[in-house]
């Protein structure tokens, strides 16, 4: 994921500076099931630390003991950790360890991705067989411009993993009470990039605001502003019922991919009664992204179960997944991998 990337490319700008050497650990494959799935990345440094983790914790000090051969040959090699006997998940890794040494030009590019909340691939070229062996390798691809991790020719002969990240998933939060801050710190927590819609007469600051991307202090009519697009959600929660009718309002022709409506069924009845009273024409396609009450059944009561219940309920309609406990469930916890 973005999020997940970003920051490995914190800690890695980190190690740089301390001159240490890193080694970028990716899953191309898996067989059976894992903890986590292909895509999943973590860098080790030359001093044994790491940043990140491919599994549940299982894997990470296996991993760390067959990079220290790419530190000392500067190349890249396959890994293969069979979890059958080992994991929870009984599950065979494949995972290609590689140097990691990009120029500043690759973070440069990735900040501009970010920026316009774009998306990115990442290939990486692998075998099947645990060894060292010319071409193996990743490369990052930014629309015309290809970066390859490390000083390599990739062998784009051998089997290829592509993944695709998109943009960091943007909540916005209209609102700037106690549980806005709950549900911005758990929501962070995640990953998810934040902004918080402050009333222009509130005097707080991204200081109160935990893990937030950003506040501004806008009126309703501004919120078009804002970027929203189908990898956002907006929570309305100013607490106050003609603040949120006019932020509604507002909102009409746009299209999140959820809209949350805080407050009992009473209140979200009268909302959209007086939404439709007020405007001739919208989006339909909002509506049927609105949620209210937000949040799923859980028996919340503070402010940090419910924020949990809302992220909960968003994450369940962005991905489509109908709120069940696991044990319930007789598919796989994830869906089909197809590994070619």
């Amino acid at each position: 994921m973005m999020h997940e990337l970003l920051k490995l490319k914190e800690s890695y700008i980190l190690a740089q500076k301390m001159g240490l050497k890193s080694i970028m650990a990716t899953v191309v494959a898996i067989e059976g099931s894992s903890y986590r799935r292909p895509g999943v990345r973590m860098l080790i440094f030359e001093n044994n630390t790491m940043t990140g983790a491919v599994s549940g914790g299982c894997v990470e000090n296996a991993i760390l003991k067959q990079s220290q051969s790419v530190f000392l040959d500067n190349k890249a090699k396959m890994m293969v950790y069979d979890g059958r006997y080992r994991l929870g998940c009984e599950g065979i890794l494949y995972i290609l360890l590689e140097p990691f040494c990009p120029d500043d030009a690759v973070w440069q590019t990735l900040d501009t991705i970010v920026q316009k909340r774009q998306s990115l691939e990442i290939e990486s070229f692998y075998t099947k067989t645990e060894e060292s062996q010319p071409g193996l390798g990743s490369e990052f691809h930014f629309e015309d411009k290809n970066f390859t991790f490390y000083n390599v020719e990739l062998d784009k002969s051998l089997s290829g993993y592509t993944q695709v990240l998109k943009p960091r998933f943007h909540l916005i939060i209209v609102g700037s009470e106690h549980d806005a801050v709950q549900l911005c710190h758990f929501a962070s927590l995640i990953g998810w990039e934040i902004t918080i819609v402050a009333s222009v007469k509130d005097p707080k600051t991204i200081g109160n605001f935990p893990g937030a991307e950003c506040v501004v202090h806008l009126l309703p009519e501004e919120i078009g502003s804002l970027s929203i697009d189908n990898e956002t959600a907006v929570i309305l929660m100013t607490h106050s019922y003609t603040s949120d009718l006019k932020f509604l309002l507002e909102l009409k022709n746009t299209q999140p991919a959820y809209l949350g409506l805080l407050g009992p069924f009473k209140r979200r009845n009268q909302l959209l009664n007086d939404f439709f009273e007020h405007t001739d024409s919208y989006n339909e396609g909002l509506l049927d992204v609105a949620y209210g009450p937000s949040g799923i059944s859980i028996g919340a009561e503070t402010p940090q179960e419910i924020a949990i219940s809302i992220i909960a309920e968003i994450l369940s309609v962005i991905r489509k997944e109908e709120p069940i406990s696991l044990k319930y469930k007789n598919s796989a916890i994830h869906s089909k991998i197809i590994i070619e």
